[in-house]
């Protein structure tokens, strides 16, 4: 796996997602996750909603689906599995910006149900979920073996875990990792950047069977010509974005730069996109 040179804990991933809540929520949007282009043409609103009915396929979810949604982000893609499919989803983050957004969308409905929770050490009851499913968000987990013998765990026999992950080339190159990799999880917050193959060995390790993978980088890619330019219109309106970026203080600043990496990466294919499906 390609590793970050600092050390990333929990608490440096939670700050990351507080620091840049109102980055993430005007300029990201509530999913926090990339589009899933299917025909070429379609808003950007209209590929991420494709991304999140990807996953809910391949989980298998439908009415009175138990879900667990690990790394909800603001809470959407538990909101939309509610709406669309009747669904009983638990869904946690590490984040308290994100958990305070989430739980005031709620309502008076506990359905999603939102934990602000690290899913390094949170207690669910075992064999209790039809389904999880991991966004973009395996790639902040300091220990994956842990991640996925965590969902093992929570899952009920023939229960399912769909993951979207950002995932390093099998042989990026050394320049690919020195000035796009390793840069990308130090900066994004994120311990590793495991490969496909790295991924499948680890879920099998903790006893889930393959089901399947589909490389859908080229589907996702334009995410971040969009989140440029969305950046740009931003920093040109609003003079608290650019407080933000020359404040020396701003833990997180950096991640302007990352954007960047982060189209070139997928741009010379250091940087791929999967959604790994597995059963226990």
């Amino acid at each position: 796996m390609i590793a970050s040179k600092e050390e990333i804990r929990g608490e440096a991933v939670a700050l990351h997602y507080d620091e840049l809540d109102r980055f993430y929520r005007e300029v990201w949007g509530e999913h926090v996750h990339h589009g899933l282009w299917l025909r070429g043409d379609e808003s950007r609103e209209m590929a991420v909603k494709q991304l999140a009915l990807k996953v809910a396929s391949e989980a298998q979810i439908g009415r009175g689906s138990r879900v667990c949604d690990i790394g909800c982000g603001y809470g959407e893609t538990a909101r939309l599995f509610v709406k669309e499919f009747g669904a009983q989803v638990t869904a946690l983050t590490i984040s308290p910006k994100q958990h305070e957004f989430a739980s005031s969308r709620a309502g008076q409905t506990d359905n999603p149900s939102y934990l602000l929770a690290d899913w390094m050490t949170a207690e669910l009851p075992a064999d209790s979920f039809d389904a999880a499913i991991a966004i973009e968000s395996s790639e902040h987990m300091p220990d994956k073996a842990r991640f996925f013998s965590n969902a093992h765990r929570v899952l009920r026999d023939d229960g399912r875990l769909v993951v979207c992950a950002w995932l390093s080339s099998e042989k990026p190159s050394r320049m690919q990792e020195r000035w796009l990799l390793e840069p990308i999880c130090r900066e994004g917050r994120m311990p590793h950047l495991g490969t496909e193959t790295e991924y499948r060995r680890l879920a099998v390790d903790a006893g889930f069977q393959s089901v399947g993978f589909e490389d859908v980088s080229a589907k996702v890619e334009r995410t971040w010509p969009m989140i440029v330019r969305l950046f740009l219109l931003k920093l040109a309106a609003r003079p608290a974005y650019l407080k933000f970026l020359l404040n020396r203080h701003s833990q997180n600043r950096v991640f302007a730069l990352t954007i960047v990496r982060l189209w070139l990466a997928y741009r010379t294919g250091a940087m791929r996109y999967g959604i790994f499906t597995f059963e226990k």
